[in-house]
């Protein structure tokens, strides 16, 4: 089931995600349908806390970034589930790429990164990872993370990025744009 993305404005989206245990309801369901709906909406990834749920859970598929053209580090792409994940640590050379967010629509800008990210993580089995990410994979990770954290990408933005689209936050916060998927706003004009 595809279900609405919580647009910029929703104070699930600044809320630090918590931990989940194995017997949360629905569990397989919500990874289908949170799959189903990045999908839909022509994400790479997808926060629980974007389809309105404060828990530690994204997904992720960079498998299709791959076999885009772009200027940044590239690395081999996966299709994964994170669960109850915590960052060990971030390292490499900090680089920039454009980003944006499903949560956040038509409003991109670049954000300056590590080159890599070291996570400890479950998997949709409950099997713990230590894993080492790097190039658009850490990226795409780091984005994700910071969901589960509370941090948005525009507050990653360089000051004179973030007083320019201002009032386009606004406008996406009060429900003033439009997206080729459903949105949920915390204010309806």
């Amino acid at each position: 089931m595809i279900l609405p993305i919580y647009a910029y404005g929703q104070p699930v989206l600044k809320k630090v995600a918590t931990v989940i245990t194995p017997d949360y309801p629905e569990l397989q369901r919500l990874i289908d349908d949170m799959w189903e709906t990045m999908y839909h909406a022509d994400g790479v990834g997808l926060a629980a806390p974007q389809v309105g749920l404060p828990i530690r859970l994204f997904v992720i598929d960079t498998l299709q970034i791959e076999s885009e053209e772009d200027d940044g580090p590239k690395g081999v792409g996966f299709k994964k589930v994170f669960i109850n994940a915590r960052k060990v640590e971030e390292t490499g050379k900090p680089w920039a790429y454009e980003e944006g967010c499903l949560s956040i629509p038509k409003i991109r800008g670049d954000v300056e990164r590590p080159g890599a990210i070291r996570l400890r993580y479950m998997d949709e089995n409950f099997v713990e990872h230590d894993e080492t990410f790097d190039s658009v994979n850490a990226r795409v990770i780091q984005h994700e993370y910071d969901h589960i954290e509370g941090i948005l990408f525009t507050e990653r933005l360089k000051p004179l990025k973030k007083r320019l689209i201002q009032r386009k936050l606004e406008d996406i916060r009060i429900g003033k744009v439009h997206t080729d998927y459903k949105m949920k706003f915390s204010v309806m004009r």
